[in-house]
C-alpha cells in the first residue's frame, strides 16, 4: 500500500518511535511535582519545549502544548481575541483557512464579535494588499493566515501580511500545521499554531507559540499549567517523541522535501497528459512541497478514492476535515476550481519515485471506467 495522505496525518518517525518507547518508561510522572521521578519528567518537557521552540523560531517560554493542533487554533484564536477585547472585536480571516479557524471565527460572531473573511485568487492565495485594507479597521483585534492551503499546497503571503498587522497594530495567527519542519514559517506573526502528527509526532499533541507581549487570556477556566493557557495534565511521552519528530523532520528537511517536490511536480506535470478533462488546482511554484491537488469532471470523487485504494494507494479527496459531508469543500469553493473527482496527493517521507509512476500508470483506467460506469464517454 502506498500512503499518499501525509497532509492529513505522516506516519510516524522512526526518531519519535524511540523516543516515545523511552520516555514512557521514565517520563510518566506529574511534572509539577517535586519528587525524584516528577523532576525527571519535568526536565524532559523543559527539554522538549526547547527543542520545539528552537525548530520554530520561538523562546521555550512562549510555547505551550496542546491536546491537538485543533485545540492549539480554538485557544490561539479565541485567547488572543479574548486578550485584546479593549482593542475590538473585529476578526480578519482568510476564505480558505482550515475549519478550526472558521469554526473559531463562528463562534466569535455567536458572541457578538464581527468576523472579515477575505477571498482567494484561483491559486487559493490571498492578494496581500487586500488582507492589508481588512486588518486597518481600526476595531480588529485579531488575523489570521495560514502558511500553506491544507487542501492544494498554495503557500500564503505571511510575510506580507505580518507586515501590514503590524504597521496596524493587530496580531497575526499564523496556522502552520502543513509546513512546520518541512519549510521555515516566515517571520512577524504574534501566535502560532501546529499539529504534531503533520510532521511525524505522534497524534494528541498540538503547540501554541504566543509571542512575548501579545496580549492573551485564554476562555477556558484557568490552570497553572502550561503557562496558563492550556489546562490539564501534560502528556509527557508523545511531547517528547513530538520535539524528536520535529527536529529529525527539520534536519532532513533541506534533502527530503526538494525530493518530494520534484515528485510532486512529475504529478503536477503528467495528470493533465494522461487524463482527459482534468484540472491541476493550487500554485504551481510557491507551494507546500509535499501536496498536490487535481479534480476531474464527470467523476465522483468517493468513487475515485475506493478504486484508488483498492488498487492499493491511500489518498484524499476534497477537505480532510470534511469528507464525510455532502458540501463540497470550502476551500475548492472559494477559489472557484471543478470540486468534481477530487484528489489530493500528499507525499509522506520516504515516498518513492517508483509508487508514483505506479500511480500515474492505473489512474488513467481507473477514471475511464468511473466515468464509463457513469455514462460518460
Amino acid at each position: 500500500m502506498a500512503y499518499f495522505d501525509a497532509a492529513s496525518s505522516e506516519p510516524l518517525h522512526p526518531q519519535a518511535r524511540e523516543a516515545l518507547l523511552a520516555a514512557i518508561d521514565v517520563g510518566w510522572a506529574d511534572p509539577a511535582r517535586l519528587y525524584g521521578q516528577a523532576r525527571r519528567a519535568h526536565l524532559l518537557l523543559e527539554q522538549a519545549r526547547t527543542e520545539v521552540a528552537e525548530a520554530l523560531g520561538a523562546r521555550a517560554d512562549e510555547v505551550s502544548f496542546t491536546a491537538s493542533g485543533t485545540q492549539a487554533v480554538h485557544l490561539g484564536v479565541l485567547g488572543t481575541l479574548h486578550g485584546r477585547r479593549r482593542a475590538g472585536r473585529h476578526l480578519v480571516v482568510s476564505a480558505v483557512e482550515h475549519s478550526s479557524v472558521l469554526h473559531a471565527a463562528q463562534l466569535h460572531e455567536r458572541d457578538g464579535g464581527t468576523v472579515e473573511t477575505v477571498g482567494v485568487g484561483l491559486t487559493g492565495r490571498v492578494d496581500p494588499a487586500t488582507f492589508a485594507a481588512a486588518v486597518a479597521r481600526p476595531d480588529t483585534a485579531l488575523a489570521c493566515l495560514q502558511t500553506a492551503n491544507h487542501e492544494v499546497g498554495t503557500l500564503q503571503p505571511v510575510a506580507e501580511a505580518a507586515a501590514a498587522c503590524r504597521e496596524h497594530g493587530v496580531p497575526l495567527l499564523v496556522d502552520a500545521a502543513q509546513t512546520a519542519g518541512r519549510v521555515p514559517v516566515p517571520a512577524g506573526w504574534s501566535v502560532l499554531t501546529a499539529s504534531a502528527h503533520k510532521w511525524g509526532g505522534p497524534a494528541g499533541v498540538g503547540v501554541l507559540v504566543v509571542r512575548k507581549g501579545t496580549r492573551f487570556r485564554s476562555f477556558l477556566p484557568e490552570d497553572e499549567r502550561e503557562r496558563r493557557r492550556v489546562p490539564g495534565f501534560e502528556n509527557v511521552p508523545a511531547i517528547v517523541a513530538a520535539a524528536a519528530a520535529l527536529r529529525a523532520t527539520a534536519a532532513e528537511a533541506a534533502e527530503e522535501q526538494a525530493r518530494l517536490s520534484a515528485l510532486v511536480d512529475r504529478i503536477r506535470r503528467t495528470v493533465p497528459g494522461i487524463v482527459p478533462d482534468v484540472e491541476v488546482i493550487g500554485d504551481p511554484v510557491d507551494r507546500a512541497p509535499h501536496i498536490v491537488t487535481f479534480s476531474c469532471l464527470y467523476v465522483d470523487g468517493e468513487a475515485l478514492l475506493t478504486e484508488l485504494d483498492r488498487a492499493g494507494f491511500a489518498v484524499s479527496s476534497g477537505s480532510s476535515c470534511t469528507a464525510s459531508t455532502l458540501r463540497p469543500s470550502h476551500v475548492l469553493e472559494a477559489m472557484g476550481v471543478l470540486t468534481h473527482g477530487n484528489v489530493r496527493v500528499s507525499l509522506p517521507r520516504g515516498a518513492s519515485a517508483a509508487e508514483v509512476d505506479r500511480f500515474l500508470g492505473v489512474l488513467p483506467e481507473l477514471v475511464r471506467r468511473i466515468r464509463q460506469d457513469a455514462g460518460v464517454t
